[in-house]
């Protein structure tokens, strides 16, 4: 039987089952009928569309006028080199926008990604072929790299490279999969609820919290020009809802899903904390004190802190303080 209710039944479990460093199952549940569809679809569109990556968007190569020019000694000729640079997944180093590298290779050689490491940039998959030189071949050319969402073709591109550079078709977004599944699941005798099962698989420059993290924040902020227009507060809704039991979820996401560099997360991971509220119950000199934990990773923490509604000026009360003890502790059991 139905009950009237004043508002839609609010999810509170979030699961994150990692299959390697590239895949991983992300459950969200329960949620009312027909509510599960309406956020996987636009949140599996962002996946694909928003998800920040690194591509190469140019390249210079000395004693080549053009893409349909050839090399002395090198067996692939310009074209098929090109190809060959944007199927290598490159990183930049630094957490800079943008980074011009140069290389210079003599052969016999066969040229791998891996040779394209340096202090600037990192790949992701560094058996990937570029090119092989002969004995007397030679290979001189500037790459550069930039930061960017989805795809963006080299036409629109011509402006923004050196004139001499040969513009590429940048293909930024590093998420390869994006799939999600409805399942139903028990609620109070009530089997109409629905749980998300996203399958995410990335091609290694972020991981697939990562990308999920990036969606979720681009969601929102689009979402938060009606808030703005409007002057919605969603957190009194939530409240509303829940009462103090809801209040507690805010604090009960796991660190896993929010964005932490890979650092940062392990020295968490390696301290046993799981949980946003474990970090808010803690203060600076005890944020400090976490083992590998350096100044990077805590200003980094405190962002996250400060994101979530819980910086430096955020004070928890005895009740809210307590309660939320107790609930971690049952979640560590």
């Amino acid at each position: 039987m139905r009950k009237i209710k004043t508002a839609p039944f609010l999810p509170s479990e979030v699961e994150v089952e990692e299959i390697g460093d590239t895949r991983a199952l992300v459950s969200a549940y329960p949620f009312e009928s027909g509510y599960a569809v309406t956020l996987a679809h636009p949140l599996r569109r962002l996946l694909l569309g928003s998800s920040i990556g690194y591509a190469p968007i140019s390249v210079k190569i000395e004693g080549a006028a053009h893409e349909f020019d050839s090399i002395r000694g090198m067996h692939e000729d310009i074209a098929v080199f090109i190809i060959n640079l944007k199927s290598i997944r490159f990183k930049i180093r630094e957490e800079l926008d943008r980074a011009v590298v140069s290389y210079s290779f003599k052969g016999p050689k066969e040229i791998l990604a891996a040779d394209l490491v340096n202090d600037d940039v990192d790949v992701v998959n560094p058996e990937t072929p570029l090119a092989t030189l002969n004995e007397d071949g030679e290979l001189t050319f500037t790459v550069e790299i930039a930061k960017g969402i989805g795809y963006v073709p080299s036409e629109d591109l011509r402006d923004e490279v050196d004139s001499e550079a040969i513009a590429l078709d940048a293909f930024f977004t590093p998420v390869r999969k994006a799939n999600y599944s409805i399942e139903n699941v028990l609620v109070e005798d009530n089997p109409d609820y629905e749980k998300i099962v996203f399958e995410i698989e990335t091609d290694g420059q972020i991981t697939p919290v990562e990308a999920l993290s990036n969606a979720l924040e681009t969601m929102n902020s689009q979402l938060s020009v009606f808030s703005t227009v409007l002057d919605i507060d969603l957190e009194s809704g939530r409240r509303a809802q829940g009462g103090a039991g809801s209040e507690l979820k805010s604090f009960l996401v796991p660190v896993d899903t929010l964005g932490l560099s890979a650092r940062s997360f392990n020295s968490l991971d390696r301290a046993g904390i799981k949980y946003l509220g474990e970090l808010v119950l803690m203060d600076e000199n005890e944020l400090k004190a976490i083992k590998n934990l350096g100044k990077k990773s805590l200003d980094e923490i405190q962002e996250v802190l400060a994101e979530h509604g819980f910086g430096a000026e955020f004070e928890l009360d005895e009740k809210t303080r307590a309660a939320l003890e107790s609930k971690l502790a049952q979640l560590k059991e």
